[in-house]
């Protein structure tokens, strides 16, 4: 009965996402850990604005300063700790400390649930650990699947995530009232708990994998990284790839910031109420993410077969390039509300997981230490910086914004495509020297 429904898991799975039946058990494992992880975060991040307010909405620009210098230090850390201790045992322990930090705010905020500082710690800590985890989720994943099976697989897979940063929020709205607002801590370091487990579950069944297919990436976790703290940065340094990957990151997340202003700028105005203010929010992150589910699950890794990963790097662009004008031409909420969710969709269903494909033909000391500069530290000097910028410009109004987005969008155009050709260069390298 087993083999039956396993049986017609994999032609369901196949016939969806094109996932090959020895894949099966490996893609939703995967697709499990994403869902915990997203689940565990998102489950806290409408707690951690809420601390911003505490601190002080007046005085946010510091907490992204501190979310910024921690995250330089977390990438240290995470590289040392990758040279020193075998990443098999390492890379759930990220998760379980986590957990375990959680726990510890839990009980600061039952004792001074309105301090300051608490609320600050809580605030940039968040801010830091939710682009580590991601990055050692997708790290993981460029370590197991080869070029060819990551342009099938990582869309579906994906869309664990997307799953669960919408069964969180669901969560957040039956049941807070019930709860209370700390439990929700107990219950992500629950999630990630569970997280940590399927780490170790995929650790193993990377070994299987790997030793049945020799497609896959023929590396081991039984190893440590060796080298220093510092080789995440002097890695992205050296190579002219890294550092053109970190270059695509920072213009997308200019582009994120410039609509993030633009956005709040629109709906201050055009709602009085906190309450309308947060159910627009609401209606485009459901938006947003009810169409890039399904996307990620049924449209991604056809698309990227079809046209390639440069196509897939080009996507956020193009679309940007085009939607900014349009605002620019037509300043007004829905358009612009418009906008924010087909940028979000593009990047998430699509150029997030093209993004990601590029560290497949890296070595483990990139996937590892470079990857996690570029997704903490990189990203996090981009919301800094396009954040001073955008509000230079704030006063310009929407269409001022909606210019200077267009004009960092020209730029990203041919990044994606000399980033996409080096990828298909190395690829192809490696698929030859096989």
């Amino acid at each position: 009965m087993a083999d039956t429904t396993d049986g017609i898991l994999a032609r369901m799975l196949g016939k969806v996402a094109d996932i090959e039946p020895r894949e099966v058990g490996i893609v939703l494992t995967a697709f499990a850990y994403f869902f915990f992880l997203m689940v565990s975060y998102f489950i806290l991040r409408p707690l951690r604005d809420t601390m911003g307010t505490v601190y002080g909405v007046a005085h946010l620009q510091e907490l992204f300063t501190g979310t910024f210098l921690l995250s330089l230090v977390a990438a240290s850390v995470f590289a040392g700790l990758a040279s020193r201790f075998r990443l098999s045992a390492f890379l759930p322990w990220i998760y379980g400390f986590i957990a375990i930090t959680m726990l510890a705010f839990f009980v600061l905020f039952e004792r001074a649930q309105n301090d300051r500082w608490v609320a600050a710690a809580f605030y940039i800590w968040l801010s830091t650990f939710n682009l580590l985890t991601i990055s050692v989720f997708w790290s993981l994943l460029a370590d197991i699947f080869s070029s060819p099976q990551a342009k099938r697989l990582f869309g579906f897979i994906a869309a664990g995530g997307t799953v669960g940063t919408i069964a969180a929020p669901a969560f957040i709205s039956l049941f807070v009232t019930l709860t209370g607002t700390n439990v929700l801590l107990l219950i992500s370091a629950a999630g990630f708990t569970i997280t940590a487990f399927l780490v170790r579950l995929l650790e193993a069944q990377k070994s299987r994998f790997a030793a049945t297919d020799a497609t896959a990436q023929q590396t081991t976790l039984q190893r440590r990284l060796g080298g220093s703290p510092f080789d995440g940065f002097t890695l992205l340094l050296r190579s002219p790839y890294l550092a053109m990957i970190a270059l695509f990151l920072l213009l997308m997340t200019w582009v994120s910031t410039v609509i993030y202003f633009q956005l709040g700028d629109l709906i201050s105005h055009e709602f009085a109420s906190r309450a309308d203010r947060t159910r627009a929010y609401a209606t485009i992150d459901l938006a947003t993410n009810s169409a890039a589910v399904l996307i990620q699950l049924f449209g991604t890794g056809r698309f990227i077969r079809r046209f390639g990963v440069t196509a897939g790097l080009l996507a956020n662009p193009v679309i940007m390039l085009l939607a900014f004008l349009a605002v620019a031409f037509s300043p007004v909420l829905l358009v612009l509300g418009s906008v924010q969710v087909l940028r979000r969709v593009s990047e998430y269903a699509v150029a997030k997981p093209s993004r990601d494909m590029l560290f497949t033909v890296v070595d483990q000391q990139a996937k590892y230490k470079a990857k996690n500069v570029i997704d903490t530290v990189v990203y996090r000097f981009g919301d800094l910086s396009s954040a001073w910028l955008s509000a230079a410009i704030l006063p310009f109004g929407v269409a001022g914004l909606a210019i200077f987005g267009a004009a960092i969008a020209l730029v990203w155009f041919p990044i994606a495509v000399l980033l996409g050709r080096r990828f298909e260069r190395a690829r192809d390298a490696i698929a030859r020297a096989q």
